[in-house]
């Protein structure tokens, strides 16, 4: 087997890891976005990471999927160890991780061309280099790549492919060294699933996607079934069980979703074609980040368009079978896409659209175009150049797209714009209003478009907070918007919005306010579509604590701290409440609430805990002797004559 590179290919692709680089400048210099803060402002907790304590703290503290994700989190640690941070150092790493997964990418189809043995090594080579190319500098990579916590996917994407790259490196030595061969697969398979998955939950399908690229080779130099059946079979199988343990045809599955699981598979449908088009049909910059808005399948008919995706993918996906022997690699790029969105794009009560899930599905999505124009370049000359041009084209729009990310007013200026039936866009359109001072503006913006989109609850709340805000809501604006918001769509949202209405109440310093706001409250608590929700009911505790709080009604206050930390049972938050309830002169009322947290501290599980537990206890001792002495002088100043 023929193992040196040619001379031409590797220029090629030094050329094109430069001109990743360099049409990913401009994006270098954006803002951090959405999602980044939550995942990334932890590491500001305790002073910043600075030893093993406050590593454990940040690292083992995610809540973005079942794992927690730690090796994405640690991976943060890179660039900095504090918050709030400089984005363009996180971004600077993302532009690498990249460029290593166009390198793997090459690699693995280099080593899948040569297990097949269908071309020659410098043709293996040309279709490798352009595979990469077609992938890395694709402008669907952009939100990804520019997005900081994206690394998530970017690192479950570079460990699967680093796990198949070393798995077809290992099987093309199989019949020369068996054993060591064996033993470099499993752990290609075994370390390459276990790094993916807890960089993010994805990273679970390695060995279906290892097994769907064996699926495609020829049947002659395969592993022995029982390796195959140990090491990507049963995983395989315990992922599609996994899944099915998650499919729930009940009205409504997930309280916190304005959709249940048909009308998800149904809108996915359309979602996943929408995917394909704009992989092979690209454009500079979509809707972004604000894809609340999309149109969901109620019904196959509904809309009709919902009948042509599944029809499509349905024969794409026969098609796949049908192509196996014939042309393998068709059927390798439309298994692998569809496998690589079992998670995300199934029955997992997830939001309906990202681009970033089809990082990495789409590694192989461009291989077919790579190898017939390589196949095909002597008898069609003009392929070579159709390649380049495609190339150019695709590293403009890149180019394009990453200038847009480089500032993020303008880009989320271009998304609210452009998501013109996104209630999440059109609150941030109203938000960014009241930021420049437009007040007058941003209020008839929202009545406008909240009463277009009658049903979206976040709006509602927009509009009642912007009234708040300016001290112009009346008792029948809260009481509207009580009405509007237990009739209306859940949005996990608007509960935000709850809360920040609730803020601005206790910083308006209104009795009045503070009486309607409690008054919302209840009426949102006895609505169905929000008691369904914990995150509401444990929170709606605790906002009326504070609200009685301010009201200086201290009895009703302790109520429901009381019954805010028995619903949250997170040692964090009890002691935050006690905090707040010692601050505003109640140390009786806040030494009895420590109590309290100390009894969710000792039933908390370790593991959950983002401190250890002997420091918890510190400041429990510590809190207690301040109250205790709190309380001491108020008595000697209640005795004194």
């Amino acid at each position: 087997m023929v193992t040196d590179w040619n001379t031409k290919p590797v220029c090629f692709l030094i050329l094109i890891l430069c001109l990743a680089v360099f049409i990913y400048l401009p994006g270098l210099e954006g803002g951090f976005l959405f999602d980044d803060y939550p995942n990334l402002n932890a590491m500001g907790d305790f002073g910043g990471v600075t030893n093993w304590e406050t590593f454990q703290a940040f690292v083992f503290s995610g809540w973005s999927g079942p794992t927690g994700r730690p090796l994405s989190l640690a991976s943060f640690l890179l660039n900095d160890n504090t918050w709030p941070s400089y984005a363009p150092w996180f971004k600077q790493t993302n532009l690498l991780i990249h460029v290593l997964c166009g390198l793997l990418l090459c690699w693995a189809t280099l080593l899948l061309m040569r297990n097949l043995k269908s071309v020659s090594e410098n043709q293996a080579q040309w279709i490798a280099v352009l595979t990469c190319a077609l992938w890395m500098l694709h402008p669907y990579m952009v939100s990804t790549t520019l997005y900081v916590v994206q690394r998530m996917a970017q690192l479950a994407t570079l460990f699967c492919l680093a796990g198949i790259a070393l798995y077809l490196y290992a099987r093309l030595q199989l019949a020369k060294t068996p054993k060591r061969s064996y033993i470099w697969m499993s752990l290609a398979v075994g370390a390459g699933t276990l790094l993916a998955t807890f960089s993010k939950e994805n990273g679970a399908l390695l060995p279906l996607l290892i097994l769907i690229i064996e699926f495609c080779l020829p049947r002659n130099s395969k592993p022995v079934w029982q390796w195959r059946a140990l090491f990507l079979w049963l995983p395989s199988v315990a992922i599609a069980i996994l899944l099915a343990r998650y499919i729930n045809f009940a009205d409504n599955p997930w309280p916190n979703r304005n959709f249940n699981q048909i009308e998800r598979l149904l809108t996915e449908a359309r979602i996943v074609c929408e995917y394909l088009l704009h992989l092979f049909v690209p454009r500079i910059e979509g809707n972004g980040l604000y894809q609340d808005g999309y149109v969901i399948s109620k019904g196959l008919f509904e809309p009709i368009s919902t009948f042509f995706a599944a029809l499509f993918l349905f024969v794409l996906f026969i098609s796949a079978f049908l192509l196996r022997k014939k042309a393998p690699l068709i059927s390798l790029s439309i298994l692998f896409f569809f496998a690589a969105h079992l998670i995300e794009s199934t029955v997992i009560g997830l939001e309906l659209y990202f681009e970033h899930r089809n990082h990495l599905a789409a590694l192989f999505l461009f291989l077919p175009l790579a190898y017939y124009c390589v196949v095909y370049a002597e008898r069609v000359r003009l392929l070579p150049v159709v390649a380049v041009v495609i190339i150019g084209v695709l590293a403009s729009m890149t180019w394009l797209r990453a200038s847009l990310w480089s500032n993020n007013d303008k880009l989320e200026l271009y998304w609210m714009q452009s998501a013109t039936d996104s209630p999440r866009a059109i609150n941030s359109m109203a938000a960014y209003y009241m930021t420049n001072g437009q007040y007058d503006k941003a209020n008839e913006y929202l009545l406008v478009e909240s009463e277009r989109l009658s049903q979206s609850s976040l709006l509602t709340a927009r509009l009642l907070l912007q009234k708040v805000y300016l001290g112009v809501a009346s008792e029948q604006d809260f009481i509207q918007a009580g009405e509007r918001l237990k009739a209306q769509q859940f949005d996990a949202q608007t509960v935000k919005g709850v809360r920040t209405i609730v803020e601005k109440v206790i910083e308006s310093n209104s009795p009045e306010y503070a009486d309607y706001t409690l008054n919302l409250l209840d009426s949102m608590d006895s609505s169905p579509v929000y008691n369904q929700f914990p995150l509401f009911v444990r929170l709606v505790a605790y906002l009326r604590a504070q609200l009685y709080l301010r009201l200086g009604e201290v009895a009703q206050s302790y109520e429901h701290y009381n019954l805010a930390m028995n619903r949250y049972q997170e040692t964090d938050a009890a002691l935050a409440m006690v905090a707040e309830m010692g601050s505003a002169g109640y140390p009786e009322e806040a030494l009895a609430l420590l109590e309290q947290a100390t009894q969710v501290l000792a039933q908390q599980d370790s593991r959950k805990l983002k401190r250890s537990r002997m420091s918890y206890e510190q400041d429990i001792a510590y809190l207690e002797s301040a109250f205790k002495a709190a309380i001491k002088t108020q008595n000697t100043a209640t005795e004194a004559p």
